[in-house]
């Protein structure tokens, strides 16, 4: 199923207990470029607390206060958003024209995504426009190590807000960056005081319609290719201002791992298809984000671009045509404890890749 224009984009924000998630939606209801939008948050705890500190009216949020987005709380989810679009289409409601979910700091966001792409009652009315994580720069490398959940969050997002860097040390800071580099490869992370963020960096973050934002596509699989290319023994870290760029290629927290591949051949449509079945339902639970940019035999001026949380995918978009002058397909893969030989060999046999034609990055 492909987009269309009247879904309704659905922004993800993630990030573990204190990492400053209220302090940066407050600044982001606040800004012009959100009129228009409402905001779900969910919260852990027989009281709920968080939905009283954000100053917006109360027609702008909705309250799902049943703990961690998961299982009985994803039906919660599914019929706040099926309200919320029946109330729109009805006019009982002011108009929004997207959704932010807050997510409670104890939750795995991949249950949300899973439920935008797959719902009956959600897929026609939303679609995902990105996962927004927040880190903590203070007690974010303390927190990484202690808990799984808070890697998985850094894992599945787009973009990543580092807080409180005004409390940490240069070099702790620099410490962290790094390791989230590590976990993610390809997220963009910008700096945070006081929670003030730029909107622009924080909706329209990911790539379900890369068709609409080529010079993202462009800085996306730039990131892809340089982490392929990644040197050995290093992950290398630059930051201007802050904006940071990052080269990496590895993580090990809490099994969480990242590499790239390039493939130099054009890949058969169905061939590639089947692949990702295989490897959706062998490896799809450790599977915590996939990317891809594929180069078609039978289109070779309409790259696919594919994106996949564990087992789910969201439906390929095609390219009208290639963001840049390299026409490779190019992988990413955020996984927990699957070995690389495992993807390498499964595409030579399921995808008919010659394994001459895959470059890798290191291990």
């Amino acid at each position: 199923m492909m987009m269309t224009v009247d879904q309704i984009p659905v922004t993800v924000l993630t990030g573990f207990l204190g990492s400053g998630k209220t302090t940066v939606l407050n600044h982001l209801l606040r800004q012009k470029e959100l009129n228009g939008v409402v905001a779900i948050i969910n919260e852990f705890g027989e009281v709920a607390l968080d939905h009283l500190l954000v100053e917006s009216s109360e027609d702008r949020l909705a309250l799902l206060d049943n703990g961690c987005i998961c299982c009985s709380v994803r039906e919660d989810l599914i019929e706040t958003l099926a309200d919320l679009a029946a109330r729109r289409s009805a006019g009982t409601m002011p108009p929004f024209h997207r959704v932010l979910v807050e997510t409670t700091g104890l939750a795995d966001p991949v249950p949300v995504l899973h439920t935008l792409m797959t719902a009956p009652d959600v897929v026609g009315r939303y679609r995902i426009d990105g996962v927004v994580a927040t880190v903590d720069a203070v007690n974010g490398a303390h927190t990484l190590a202690a808990h799984d959940e808070a890697v998985r969050q850094i894992a599945v997002a787009d973009r990543l807000l580092v807080t409180k860097t005004d409390l940490a040390a240069d070099d702790a800071l620099a410490r962290l960056e790094a390791r989230l580099a590590a976990i993610n490869p390809v997220a963009v992370r910008h700096r945070v005081w006081d929670g003030m963020v730029d909107p622009a960096k924080v909706l329209d973050a990911g790539l379900f319609d890369p068709a609409a934002r080529s010079a993202d596509v462009v800085r996306w699989f730039d990131l892809a290719s340089q982490a392929a290319n990644a040197p050995h023994d290093h992950a290398e870290h630059h930051c201007d201002g802050d904006d940071c760029g990052h080269h990496s290629h590895h993580a090990h927290d809490a099994g969480v791992s990242s590499y790239s591949l390039i493939i130099d051949q054009p890949i058969e449509r169905e061939a590639f298809a089947r692949w990702l079945d295989y490897v959706a339902a062998l490896k799809g639970e450790d599977l915590l984000r996939f990317k891809a940019i594929v180069h078609v035999a039978d289109a070779p001026d309409a790259p696919v671009v594919v994106h996949g949380v564990q087992h789910v995918f969201h439906p390929p978009i095609t390219l009208q045509g290639w963001p840049s002058a390299d026409r490779r397909s190019r992988l990413v893969f955020i996984v927990r404890g699957i070995p690389r030989e495992i993807i390498e060999n499964t595409l030579c046999k399921f995808a008919a890749v010659s394994r001459a034609a895959i470059q890798r990055s290191a291990a």
